[in-house]
């Protein structure tokens, strides 16, 4: 099935030359030049990943991305941005965005972290695991990808829910962050990124007891990480 693109950007010159070489690789591309009407698309049409601008008029693309998923929208959004700062990186993964790309950028950049959001996407969808997993008062159900916390749905991002899955599914072992950006992010050139640490950040705000230490996903000295919550 050919994959479905959506160029959410404001600039005609860039999203001209974004439309020609992607469907030139063989992609289904849609444009919006909008905040307003890129949303309405993201949630009305089939698409299988969205490269979303950040500095849209109007609605910006970091309200757009956290929008899309307060709305259950679970596409993996690539961010655009001429912004270069740790903080505004951190501000697009915090917003639920999937990967971050810094403007100017090489075609052939792009187009590798396209063909990696796509393939991981394509193995999450594919994933059949065997049952629910709980550890402590967190319930997790691989199959609605929905999180429990002492009963109460905890809203994560997609690329969240597939790093805890990950980490569920890998107790006991310390896991490198390269190891991590290969098997959940699907990269085949590590990156020198914060975008695991930022991840984790997340997690263990929503999932752990802020008073102490975590309980769950610890970090490995010289490693990264490892999760040592027992699942059931």
């Amino acid at each position: 099935m050919v994959a479905r693109i959506l160029i959410i950007d404001d600039e005609p010159g860039l999203v001209m030359t974004l439309r020609d070489r992607l469907l030139r690789q063989g992609y289904q591309v849609f444009c919006a030049s909008n905040g307003e009407t890129g949303f309405e698309m993201a949630r009305s049409q089939r698409v299988d990943l969205i490269l979303l601008d950040i500095m849209l008029p109007g609605r910006n693309g970091l309200e757009i991305c956290e929008q899309l998923r307060e709305a259950g929208v679970g596409t993996p959004i690539l961010l655009l941005t001429a912004r270069r700062q740790t903080k505004n990186k951190v501000a697009g993964l915090k917003a639920g965005g999937d990967d971050y790309l810094i403007k100017p950028f090489k075609m052939s950049e792009l187009e590798a972290r396209i063909e990696a959001l796509l393939r991981r996407a394509a193995i999450a969808a594919n994933r059949k695991p065997p049952h629910a997993y709980r550890f402590g008062s967190i319930t997790i159900d691989a199959t609605s990808t929905e999180v429990r916390l002492d009963g109460q749905e905890v809203r994560i991002s997609a690329k969240e829910f597939q790093l805890l899955l990950y980490f569920v599914e890998h107790p006991q072992i310390a896991l490198s962050r390269e190891t991590l950006l290969r098997e959940v992010w699907g990269y085949n050139e590590v990156p020198d990124t914060r975008t695991v640490d930022v991840h984790v950040a997340h997690l263990r705000q929503k999932l752990e007891d802020r008073s102490s230490n975590p309980r769950f996903i610890v970090s490995v000295d010289g490693v990264g990480y490892k999760f040592v919550g027992s699942s059931a």
